[in-house]
């Protein structure tokens, strides 16, 4: 395939990189979730899955060895070994095309050829971004749940004790970690939850057939235990909290996303929770600071917060102020996203979900053979490789030879790898949650102060 099987009026934009350009200003448009993710690439020919070994520590020894048993070729000593732990990364391919008539064009067609290529780019840019988020917060195809995992509500009271309770999500109970393997909940292998104020122990999760979720991207389901949970745990709007469930912040302390009042609003001290977390669990930083996600009416509360108006006291010249946005306070680098989760009203308002996240809470895998071809000189500048997405633009091939078609696609995938070898003998502040890199942080808008 021949550049020159183009239009001369596009030809000079292929040969000269306009094309490119227009698809790679709107990959890099703004920030978002994608740019936390460590990237690595996917070898060819190992199939569409990858499964990645992550080592844990040993423990500290703090007594001493005893004289008397420094004997023998062991000296007294017994072997003792370190954890590991696997994720697993799938690749998928996505993608989109679009379509350009050259006659019905007319003279704007060199025009209309880079806009179709700057749209391709926003919108490759925006999947791959909610691709990203999704993982984060619903946990993909990691087995363990995201970073909402873990953490709902009963939905159905208990007319008497029972062995089974309907919740609203039961992404975070399906899967626990067995030396390290990812493995379904049962009987040999239950998982710590507790509702309301008892504990339980989960052997076994059913999704419904039609999901009733109020979460983002939730699936509603029964949960069902070894042993009867009480009526008053098994209470509608009681929290269901997993022992390995990751920190879920809920503005003054709710106990669920259905217990916000009026006045919940995102406040600095909330995040300077989700930092100490993390600082507990020792994540490290990106770049010295954590990245906190957030939606601009999360950002307003942060305005009308007074701890927040404390710290600005007298500084009417400050950036943050002037320029309306905050850039690094408390150790977070603060970054507004249009694609934080939103959630519609529970009763006091529609809920808003910031995310703060260190280095390596995501992993992104880019397929190594993206765009690649075993014909010397097929592509002739048709496809171009941006931030491992593909830009192919194809030449007519219709009957008319008008038709041009403009595509992208990217294969690869994103994993949440999880750090439960970081454990409290390892690390004495840190938590049980088998992801450790990541705090969300729930609230209500700026929106719902003074309601009710």
């Amino acid at each position: 395939m021949s550049i020159a099987n183009f239009p001369a009026a596009l030809q000079g934009a292929i040969q000269q990189g306009f094309l490119a350009r227009e698809f790679q200003n709107g990959l890099q448009s703004k920030l978002g979730f994608r740019a936390i993710a460590d990237r690595e690439l996917f070898p060819v020919q190992i199939g569409e899955t990858l499964t990645k070994t992550r080592k844990g520590l040993k423990t500290p020894v703090t007594t001493p060895l005893n004289p008397s048993n420094n004997t023998n070729f062991d000296n007294g000593l017994t072997e003792s070994g370190w954890g590991a732990e696997q994720y697993t990364l799938t690749i998928n391919q996505y993608g989109d095309t679009i379509d350009l008539n050259m006659v019905t064009s007319g003279v704007g067609i060199a025009s209309q050829f880079l806009a179709n290529a700057h749209t391709n780019g926003v919108q490759a840019m925006q999947s791959l971004d909610r691709i990203a988020r999704n993982t984060l917060f619903g946990g993909g195809q990691n087995g363990v749940g995201g970073y909402l995992g873990g953490n709902t509500r009963v939905t159905e009271t208990l007319g008497s004790a029972g062995t089974t309770v309907k919740v609203d999500d039961i992404r975070g109970f399906q899967n626990v970690l067995v030396n390290g393997l990812v493995v379904p909940v049962g009987t040999a292998s239950a998982m710590t939850v507790t509702i309301g104020a008892g504990v339980y122990q989960l052997v076994g999760v059913q999704p419904d057939a039609v999901t009733t979720s109020t979460a983002p991207g939730g699936i509603s389901g029964t949960l069902t235990f070894d042993g009867n949970v009480a009526v008053a745990d098994g209470t509608e709007g009681i929290a269901v909290r997993s022992a390995t469930a990751p920190l879920v912040l809920r503005t003054n302390n709710r106990a669920t996303s259905a217990a916000f009042q009026a006045g919940d609003t995102l406040g600095i001290q909330d995040v300077n929770s989700a930092v100490a977390t993390l600082r507990s669990n020792n994540v490290p930083t990106i770049g010295g600071l954590y990245n906190c996600y957030l939606d601009p009416i999360q950002r307003q509360s942060l305005f009308r917060d007074p701890d927040f108006k404390l710290l600005y006291r007298g500084a009417y010249g400050s950036d943050a102020y002037r320029d309306g946005q905050i850039i690094e306070l408390l150790g977070v680098r603060f970054i507004d996203t249009t694609e934080a989760p939103q959630q519609a009203s529970l009763g006091a308002g529609p809920i808003h979900r910031a995310i703060v996240v260190g280095q390596g809470a995501l992993v992104e895998g880019d397929y190594q053979a993206t765009g690649h071809t075993d014909i010397p000189g097929f592509n002739d500048g048709l496809v171009e490789m941006i931030d491992s997405v593909a830009m192919v633009t194809r030449e007519p091939l219709d009957r008319l030879k008008q038709i041009i078609a403009q595509s992208w696609y990217w294969i690869g995938g994103f994993a949440l790898p999880t750090d439960k070898t970081a454990a409290p003998d390892i690390i004495p502040t840190a938590t049980n949650s088998y992801l450790k890199r990541g705090v969300v942080i729930e609230s209500l808008g700026t929106d719902q102060i003074g309601a009710g």
